[in-house]
């Protein structure tokens, strides 16, 4: 027997004639024409070598063969329609899914509160795992389901298989000690290129946005500390006389420690924040879940320039 030869309706013709022993009736069930279902009748007996059903006065009964088979008939189709027809569901509310994302560090005070609040809300079983993971391995990791979700700034992760969906505009600001020498409310231009930087030099981050743009400009500055993380920042600069250019939400996170946040006096393209996720997950339930959660608290929220409301409006510009 060809396999190939045996589809799926020749099997639901089998199991219904076993059911209601009646080839008119099974073909108004299955939505066929009485010559269809004979034909179907007609490839099932080849198929099988087996009369199958015969007439008699009280309806079509099975043959022998025909009641062997019944029940792996009937059997076969019921795995089919619960395990490949029936689409997974997600129910947050009985979910107790470890989601794992990742995200620099600079977003995790800033995006995981919300999304965690919302979380907890509507899912309260449900964790979240944040993990580091670098560029170059991202895009695997997410192929293979390690990661569920990239939420921040990934410039190169782009490929054919990689889904995205902009959130925010994230602005860039300086941030010098409150105790600076010379440096007070405003920043001037002469003063930026006067004073000693600290510059982070991860590489494909968003700092890559504003050293183009000085490059752009052409402006010379000393840069007397370079950092491979964000992490020192702050305290580096609340206790020196130096200045460094960052993401809000950085500044605004440790604010508290002494620092003032300043607009800068260069226009600085925004850093463009967006979540990622791999095509094969688009219509996995829980996947899906988790990316409304996302777009729901961060789609066109920046919640750090929110929360620093007119810093946008306060900047000023320099040109070439």
């Amino acid at each position: 027997m060809d396999i190939r030869r045996l589809d799926l309706n020749l099997l639901l013709l089998l199991n219904g004639l076993h059911r209601q022993q009646n080839l008119s009736a099974v073909a108004r069930t299955l939505g066929l024409s009485q010559p269809a279902a004979s034909a179907g009748l007609r490839k099932l007996r080849a198929f099988f070598e087996d009369p199958l059903f015969l007439p008699t006065g009280r309806g079509m009964k099975p043959t022998p063969f025909a009641e062997s088979i019944a029940a792996s008939v009937a059997s076969v189709l019921t795995i089919v329609e619960r395990d490949l027809l029936h689409k997974p569901v997600f129910l947050p509310l009985e979910s107790d899914r470890v989601f794992t994302i990742t995200t620099p560090d600079i977003g995790v005070p800033i995006f995981v509160p919300p999304i965690l609040e919302r979380i907890r809300a509507e899912a309260p079983k449900v964790n979240l795992k944040c993990v580091a993971c670098p560029h170059a391995e991202l895009e695997d990791r997410m192929e293979q389901g390690e990661i569920d979700l990239a939420i921040g700034y990934f410039p190169d992760l782009a490929g054919p298989n990689i889904v995205i969906e902009a959130l925010f505009d994230h602005p860039f600001t300086c941030i010098v000690s409150k105790r600076h020498p010379t440096i007070g409310d405003t920043l001037s231009i002469e003063q930026f290129l006067a004073a000693d930087h600290l510059v982070v030099t991860q590489q494909g981050r968003s700092q890559e946005i504003f050293e183009r743009r000085v490059q752009e400009l052409k402006l010379q500055r000393r840069i007397l500390l370079q950092l491979p993380h964000f992490m020192n920042v702050p305290q580096m600069i609340a206790q020196s006389d130096m200045i460094a250019t960052v993401p809000l939400s950085l500044g605004a996170w440790y604010a508290h420690i002494g620092l003032k946040l300043l607009p800068p006096p260069i226009t600085i393209p925004v850093i463009e924040v967006k979540q990622f996720w791999h095509r094969r997950m688009t219509n996995d339930p829980a996947v899906h879940w988790l990316r409304t959660i996302v777009s729901k608290e961060l789609r066109g929220r920046d919640p750090v320039q929110a929360a620093s409301d007119g810093y946008a409006n306060t900047r000023t510009n320099f040109s070439e």
